[in-house]
């Protein structure tokens, strides 16, 4: 049991609410967005901060066969809940971690030659997947490396696999070209299964498919390519409760370093959620590197009805001007929310300066979390 799940929603002063028959209806996006290819799912971070316990099973329900996590302690926390999936670890093998790969029966995703040579002098035939490095310079064989070893007398893996750097960028040429380099290597590895595209991959198109692709923050709600309208559904709504609401007068300062100066007179709605609660410093009203290149911070709503941070969020508590709202729109202990369905995920990430993947993975434990579909 995580610190969340047992804080009672009464107690709790963040919370949030995932769907996660939105998630099962985004999967089925992707899975009829990648054409021939299978769809798997990404949910490592803890199916991205919305609980992998949760998503991967219903996952499971509609279908899928293929999940990709990071580390092996994720993928043994998932395996009793998947007893029939196919559970990939990214981040690979190394001593530490081989004992709990070969107990819980998962994937490791090789991305070296002296991985190689361990698992395979280890494992026997035990299955393994290969990363080979086709332009993101992080993980995986060199395309030379990659041919060498499928000329040596090593076990073929069960499947090869490559990333893109600049998937969510539909234009950047880099991207015909790794698919043309991971197209080019999969003739060396003859009747082995192969995958590329993740969320961004996915559309573009058919190249991109090969026999698996394999989705991640698409599943969660967020926008899978940049600049487009997001065709996914929303899947977490964050919300804080308001603990105090207060007055300031014209003049007077807010939160620390006295960063924000009120011109009129003001009501504020002091709120239980901060940093700590994922909740970005780097969306503060004012006082912050930020804001210097974006001038607008972060905004929550009151029955959709947007409010604006003001001052610096701090550890716990962030003040909100709720002085345009009708004097009984919000009182103590109500709920505001943070992101959901009418602050989008991708406008909470714009304005802390950071992207849908850190706010989701950022959230923290104090988090009462319900579930539904």
């Amino acid at each position: 049991m995580t610190l969340s799940s047992a804080i009672p929603g009464s107690a709790a002063t963040v919370r949030m609410s995932v769907d996660l028959g939105a998630v099962a209806e985004n999967w089925r996006t992707m899975r009829s967005l990648s054409g021939s290819a299978r769809c798997g799912a990404a949910v490592k971070a803890d199916g991205y901060g919305t609980g992998a316990d949760q998503v991967a099973p219903r996952l499971a329900r509609e279908g899928c066969r293929d999940f990709f996590v990071a580390d092996a302690n994720e993928g043994a926390r998932l395996r009793p809940l998947l007893p029939d999936a196919r559970i990939y670890v990214l981040n690979g093998v190394f001593d530490g971690s081989f004992a709990a790969i070969l107990a819980h029966d998962l994937v490791p995703v090789i991305s070296s030659p002296e991985q190689a040579a361990f698992w395979c002098e280890n494992a026997g035939t035990r299955e393994y997947a290969l990363h080979i490095d086709t332009g993101m310079n992080r993980l995986g064989l060199t395309p030379e490396q990659a041919v060498r070893y499928s000329e040596g007398s090593a076990p073929p893996p069960c499947l090869v696999m490559s990333h893109f750097a600049c998937a969510d960028e539909p234009e950047h040429p880099l991207n015909a070209r790794q698919i043309e380099i991971f197209a080019g290597l999969r003739d060396s590895f003859e009747g082995v299964e192969a995958s590329l595209a993740n969320s961004a991959g996915i559309y573009l198109g058919p190249a991109a498919h090969f026999d698996l692709t394999r989705p991640g923050i698409a599943l969660y709600g967020g926008a899978p390519v940049g600049g487009m309208t997001n065709p996914m559904r929303p899947v977490v709504t964050a919300e804080a409760r308001v603990l105090v609401i207060r007055t300031a007068k014209a003049g007077e300062t807010v939160s620390y370093g006295a960063a924000h100066r009120f011109a009129r007179d003001s009501r504020i709605a002091v709120c239980g959620v901060g940093y700590a609660d994922g909740y970005l410093r780097s969306g503060s009203s004012t006082g912050v590197p930020l804001r210097f290149a974006v001038s607008q911070g972060a905004f929550a709503a009151v029955g959709g009805v947007p409010i604006p941070v003001i001052g610096k969020i701090t550890m716990d508590l962030t003040m909100f001007d709720v002085t345009d709202l009708p004097g009984d729109a919000v009182r103590a202990g109500d709920w505001i929310e943070l992101f959901g369905p009418t602050i989008s995920l991708e406008q909470a990430a714009t304005a802390a300066g950071t992207i849908s993947y850190e706010m989701l993975t950022n959230l923290g434990r104090r988090h009462a979390r319900s579930y539904t579909g």
